[in-house]
């Protein structure tokens, strides 16, 4: 019987390597810390593509808004 190797994998936060099982919670990140900052980046759109504005898709009042007006 062979023995089941451990996953490892990077952290995407910290870039250290934590174990991919259902032993830690927090997978694929290596602790609560690394899992609570890549949720605020998400919550604060940090992770947003940015896209070129076209004004011609925006109502006027959205228009207004971006330009100052």
């Amino acid at each position: 019987m062979s023995a089941i190797k451990k996953r490892l994998v990077t952290c995407p936060n910290c870039k250290k390597l934590s174990e991919y099982s259902l032993e830690n919670a927090f997978r694929p990140f290596c602790s609560e810390r690394c899992k609570m900052i890549d949720l605020g980046v998400w919550a604060t759109e940090g992770y947003a593509i940015p896209v070129a504005i076209n004004p011609a898709d925006l109502s006027d009042d959205e228009t207004n808004a971006l330009l100052g007006h």
